[in-house]
């Protein structure tokens, strides 16, 4: 019984050490209704004039069409990296593409930063 107790443990202690590692491995993104949205439900965009992994929505650009920011530490996980910003920040890209939400998206599920200006498109699954 004694060996029981000390295995037990043992499993106890390693479910305890390694859940909160899987909770980090999360994708920062998730497919919905066809679509790529945050964890808050909000639609996100690829924008045609970013390229090389490097964004070229700043300023006034990125205050209209918000980066989808990464924490500090963030690493690069398959298909998704993580590029910094001019200034400094860092922002996740999937498949190479910077991604941002759109200011006048208001709820989740909203898509109406897509095909604005034919230049911002909704990440769709077939992307995926």
């Amino acid at each position: 019984m004694k060996h029981v107790a000390q295995s037990w443990k043992a499993l106890l202690v390693t479910a305890a050490l390694t859940l909160p590692t899987l909770a980090l491995a999360a994708d920062p993104a998730m497919m919905k209704d066809g679509m790529m949205v945050d964890h808050k439900g909000m639609t996100l965009y690829t924008f045609d004039k970013d390229s090389g992994g490097k964004s070229m929505c700043n300023d006034e650009c990125a205050k209209n069409w918000p980066p989808m920011m990464a924490p500090a530490g963030a690493t690069a996980s398959g298909k998704w990296s993580v590029i910094k910003r001019d200034d400094g920040t860092s922002q996740y890209a999937y498949d190479g593409k910077p991604l941002y939400t759109f200011v006048k998206d208001k709820a989740p599920g909203d898509m109406t930063g897509d095909k604005m200006k034919d230049v911002w498109h909704v990440v769709h699954e077939s992307q995926k």
